[in-house]
């Protein structure tokens, strides 16, 4: 994952789907803001809706699905009930059987990103719960790979 820095720059161009989510009052914690857990939350739920709706994914039938392997999340500032949420999305890395996807959540109408966490999945057969020998299925990679962003090159 980019540092810091990096990630508290990201912008809404780069991320190739975008989800918008209305806060809730129950979102809100004791400190006004919208507590951490609800964050993955939220990163599951646009990560799940782009499976389902571009990818195939049927979660109860789906002869592979995703298990979460991996969750981590930078905050740069809070949001609130009842502030609208844009999540944005992309795939950093596609492997045989596994995805690392990035999620940030912007505040509508605001330019800086509120958060940005990674999240890593590793799809499975369902009769077996352990990766395919060949990989996660066509649709689910062809799907994936939309959302598939170029590395930057690093310094050497």
């Amino acid at each position: 994952m980019a540092s810091s820095k990096h990630l508290k720059n990201r912008t809404r161009q780069d991320y190739p789907f975008m989800l918008e989510y209305r806060t809730r009052w129950s979102d809100n914690d004791m400190y006004d803001h919208m507590n951490n857990s609800v964050y993955n939350f939220l990163f599951d739920s646009v990560i799940n809706s782009y499976l389902m709706d571009h990818c195939g994914l049927h979660p109860p039938t789906s002869a592979q699905h995703p298990l979460m392997a991996h969750t981590h999340c930078d905050y740069f500032s809070a949001i609130s009930y009842p502030k609208v949420a844009e999540l944005c999305l992309r795939v950093n890395k596609l492997s045989k059987s596994s995805v690392v996807y990035e999620v940030a959540l912007f505040e509508k109408g605001v330019e800086q990103v509120k958060a940005v966490g990674e999240f890593v999945h590793v799809f499975v057969d369902r009769a077996t719960q352990r990766p395919n020998a060949n990989g996660m299925n066509s649709q689910l990679r062809s799907g994936l790979e939309k959302l598939l962003v170029s590395p930057t090159p690093g310094k050497l």
